[in-house]
Parts: structure tokens; C-alpha cells; sequence
């Protein structure tokens, strides 16, 4: 049970950070939707906005869970932080040098590189006007040297996580949204949609200043070192290979979907504000407790797999019981959350139906999304890179198969359906395979807590489902209003009878959940 309320709480930190990213993400996509709508200059920002982060995740993003962390553990014990700061050295040299060339490559190349998104997407979907590629081309050159200082963020990040320091990471995201704003609304005025754009840029740099501090200890002996023979960056090499051939793969897909949705009038818009709203429970939940579970189960890998099965269980319970609610009561209540979030000055009522409608289309993968990033974790404790990419690899081929067959009856929603079979697909391979090795989930409790946690969230899905068609019938002098009061009765109604009837239920989970809670909030 210690080991569990480490557990909560650090993944709480996380959480905190999240929900206060997530927050500011709102705020974000608000500021977007009021003062530009969606269209074709929107969607161009939105690709111009997409484009760094997915190379991102590429050169650097894919390493930290999975090759980062596992390997800045090994070093992170006091008597070893001296060979710590030397691979810190090393990979932050190493990844300036290298990013920025192919950043400034792909500035050059940005006509072309917008021209084969437009391509693709007049193949499978509807053809791209020449307005917004000519848009994207411009903003695209603002955001794409961000990708630099966010893959020295990612580096910085990994190695807090290593020394078990997760309150400055936790906020980056945080700091990098609310600069998104903040610029927005300075400079929006004077220089419309590139005003985000450059809020992104100025965003990662903050992200790196914003970590430095938790490294005060180390910062002096971080120094410029170029050199391929460290054994710490042989083996951080060696783990990622087989992670890049499954990004590049899924890099594929995202930059497929991207195109066909940039070749809906519209439908890139309308995908990532609902993107956003499903992101919000993932790394809520999802994201929070399989970063903060990650080094205890490295370190676990190299003791005993009773100890590694323990914490991982307890932390696929604390996934579930959270984010299965979660996404129930975010489809009941699709429509008025999108028209509280975002139906504001340019985005009309025909924008949040159709943002809901795909957001509800996205909600169908969302529980396995959240349970497959904890399954992921435990590969990469467990030093294996490799089963998770070659899973990676096939679920990318599902997602563009059910593409392809789909688009014609389906048009944009084709991207949501395929999504959630992906998600669907990955998680559950990855979690029988995951079983064999580990000798099976049987008799840790599983099973019968997801029982209980089923017919707690069919309880709460009546009462969402009651509350909202009361509120539905009652006048309101305001459309806001309305969706104001929409979302908050019958949300309140559902998290009220969720943790009564799950705790009536004895999920030992939900009272570990609503004890952090009293903790934090000294009740």
C-alpha cells in the first residue's frame, strides 16, 4: 500500500500539471475558436501547429518513456551523478546539432512539404484550396524551429523524471499553452492566425527555462560534448531503434490523417478541437499515472516479477477506474461541453455539433488509449522497446486500412472510427502479450474490479443521462447558460453517484482516490 500511495502520489503531481495544461489548453482552443472560428486559414494553423510537435515526437518525444528515463535511472544514484551530467552533456550536444539542421532543412523545403499534405488529401478526401496551403506554408516556417527547444525540453524532462523530480515537468505543457494565449492575444490584431504561431515558438523556449531550475545541482556540469561512445548513448540507441521504426510508421498515419482531414473544408478545425477535449482525460489519467509509475517498475524489472505484476495492476486499477467514467460521461455530454468550451464569436452552433459528433466518434478508443500507455510503461521498464513498435506498427495498418474502407460511406468521421479501432487494437495485443511474459493478470484482482467499476459507471450513465434531459426541459435566458448548466448538473450528478455506488462496491482504488483528494484539499 506504500507502494501505491507513492504511486498516487506522484502521479498526482503529474496530474495537477495536467489538469492545469489541459486547463490552459481550453483556454487556448477557446482564444482560437473566438477570435478565428474554423476554415481554411484555421485549418492551415492547425497543421502549422501539428507539424513540430509530431517531428517532435519523432527525434525526442518517443525516447523519454522509453529509453530516457530507463537509462538516466541507472545513473541517477548519487554515487554515479557525475557519469549522470556526462550522457546529460552529451545527448543535449548531440540533439541541438542534429535537430537544428533538419529544422532548418525543412524551412527551406516548406512549399513542398505543405504540397504533399495537400496532395494526399485530394487523393483520399476533397481537394485543398490554394488559400489555405499558401497559409500553411507561412506559418509552418514560424513553428517549425519550436522543435528544437522541445526536444531539448523532452531531454530535460527525462532526466528530472530520472531523479524523481516531477513537479517542474508537470507544468511545461502548462507554460507552453499559456504562452500560446498570451501572444494570441497581444498580436492577433495585428497578425492574425501567425500570432498563435509564434505564441508555439516562444512556448517551447519557456518550457526549457522553465526546468533548468530543478537541475541547479547539475547545471554546472553540463557542458557542450560531442562523442558517439559513451555506453549510456549506445544504449539509449539501442532501445530506440526499434521505437523509431514504430514512429516512423505512425508518423506515416498521422501525417495520412492530417491530410485527408486537411482536405475537408473545415474538418481539421473541427478534429482538433475535439482532439483537445479527448486529450484532457487521457493525460489526466493515462498520461499522469504512467509517467509517475514508470521508474518503480524499471526498477522493479530487475527484482522480482511479483513485485512488477503488483504495481502494475494497481496502476491498470487506478487507470480504469477513472477513465472509463470519464469517458462515458464525456459522450453523454458531447454537445454541451464543445458549446461551453468553444461556441463563442466565430465558432457558430453548426461548428459544435459537428466538433461533438467527432469527438463522440474519438471517444470510442479512449478507455483503451488510456490502459495502453500503462501497458507501454511496463515494456519499456522491462528494457523491451521492441514489442510495443512492432504493436505500434500493425495497429498503424489497421488505422489506414479502416481509412481507406471507410472514407466513402463515412467522409471525415473515418479518421475518428479508425482511430478508435487503433487504439482498440494496440491495447489489446500489447496486453496479451504483456500477460504471457508477466504469468497472466488471474487472481490479482483485476477482472472483478473492472466488473465493479462497469456497473458503477451503468449506474452513473442513468443518472447523467436523467439529469440531462431535466435540465434539457428547463428555459434558459442564454445559450451559455444552458450549456453551462448542461454540463455542470449532470456531471455533478454522475461524479456523485459513480464514487457512491464504486466505493458501496468496495473498489479499494476509489478510496485511495477520494483519500488523495482529502489530503490535498486538507478535508
Amino acid at each position: 500500500m506504500a507502494e501505491a500511495r507513492g504511486l498516487a502520489r506522484n502521479a498526482s503531481i503529474i496530474a495537477v500539471g495536467n489538469v492545469t495544461s489541459r486547463g490552459l489548453g481550453f483556454v487556448r482552443e477557446f482564444v482560437k475558436a473566438w477570435l478565428f472560428g474554423a476554415g481554411p486559414q484555421v485549418d492551415a494553423l492547425n497543421l502549422a501547429l501539428t507539424i513540430p510537435m509530431q517531428i517532435y515526437e519523432l527525434v525526442t518525444g518517443g525516447l523519454v518513456n522509453s529509453a530516457l528515463v530507463p537509462a538516466f535511472s541507472d545513473y541517477a544514484a548519487k554515487e554515479r551523478r557525475a557519469e549522470l551530467w556526462r550522457l546529460a552533456s552529451v545527448l543535449l550536444s548531440l540533439a541541438t546539432a542534429v535537430i537544428a539542421a533538419l529544422v532548418g532543412a525543412l524551412v527551406w523545403f516548406a512549399p513542398q512539404v505543405i504540397g504533399v499534405f495537400a496532395f494526399v488529401g485530394g487523393l483520399v478526401g476533397e481537394q485543398t484550396s490554394a488559400e489555405a496551403v499558401a497559409a500553411a506554408t507561412s506559418l509552418v516556417r514560424i513553428t517549425l524551429p519550436a522543435v528544437v527547444f522541445l526536444s531539448l525540453s523532452g531531454i530535460l524532462t527525462g532526466l528530472l523524471y530520472a531523479l524523481r523530480r516531477f513537479t517542474l515537468p508537470a507544468f511545461t505543457s502548462a507554460v507552453f499553452n499559456l504562452s500560446m494565449v498570451v501572444v494570441s492575444l497581444l498580436l492577433a490584431a495585428q497578425w492574425g492566425e501567425a500570432a498563435m504561431a509564434l505564441g508555439l515558438l516562444v512556448g517551447a523556449m519557456l518550457q526549457v527555462a522553465l526546468q533548468l531550475p530543478g537541475l541547479r545541482d547539475g547545471l554546472r556540469f553540463l557542458r557542450p560534448a560531442f562523442t558517439l561512445r559513451h555506453p549510456g548513448l549506445r544504449r539509449i540507441l539501442r532501445a530506440y531503434v526499434p521505437i523509431l521504426v514504430s514512429l516512423l510508421v505512425t508518423q506515416v498515419s498521422v501525417y495520412f490523417g492530417l491530410s485527408v482531414a486537411f482536405g475537408f473544408e473545415n474538418g481539421l478545425s473541427w478534429m482538433n478541437y475535439a482532439t483537445n477535449l479527448y486529450q484532457f482525460p487521457l493525460g489526466l489519467v493515462g498520461v499522469a499515472i504512467s509517467a509517475a509509475i514508470l521508474p518503480t517498475l524499471a526498477r522493479q524489472a530487475r527484482a522480482t516479477t511479483g513485485e512488477f505484476k503488483a504495481t502494475l495492476v494497481q496502476g491498470l486499477k487506478l487507470v480504469l477506474v477513472l477513465i472509463i467514467p470519464a469517458t462515458v460521461g464525456m459522450f453523454l455530454l458531447a454537445e454541451p461541453i464543445v458549446a461551453l468550451a468553444f461556441e463563442r464569436g466565430r465558432f457558430t452552433p453548426a461548428d459544435t455539433a459537428s466538433t461533438a459528433l467527432v469527438l463522440r466518434w474519438f471517444l470510442l478508443g479512449l478507455s483503451f488509449a488510456a490502459v495502453d500507455l500503462l501497458l507501454i510503461a511496463a515494456f519499456y521498464a522491462r528494457r523491451d522497446t521492441l514489442t510495443p513498435s512492432s504493436v505500434g506498427v500493425l495497429s498503424v495498418v489497421v488505422y489506414v486500412v479502416v481509412v481507406i474502407i471507410a472514407q466513402p460511406w463515412l467522409g471525415l468521421l473515418s479518421l475518428m472510427l479508425a482511430d478508435s479501432v487503433k487504439q482498440l487494437t494496440h491495447a489489446l495485443v500489447s496486453g496479451a502479450l504483456l500477460s504471457r511474459r508477466i504469468g497472466g493478470f488471474g487472481g490479482t484482482g483485476l477482472w472483478p474490479a473492472l466488473g465493479r467499476i462497469v456497473v458503477a459507471v451503468a449506474v452513473m450513465a442513468a443518472g447523467v443521462a436523467a439529469t440531462l434531459a431535466v435540465v434539457g426541459a428547463l428555459p434558459f435566458a442564454a445559450r451559455w447558460l444552458e450549456s453551462f448548466a448542461r454540463v455542470l448538473l449532470p456531471g455533478a450528478a454522475g461524479v456523485l453517484i459513480y464514487f457512491a455506488v464504486a466505493a458501496r462496491l468496495d473498489l479499494p482504488e476509489v478510496r485511495l482516490v477520494l483519500d488523495l483528494l482529502r489530503q490535498r484539499l486538507k478535508v
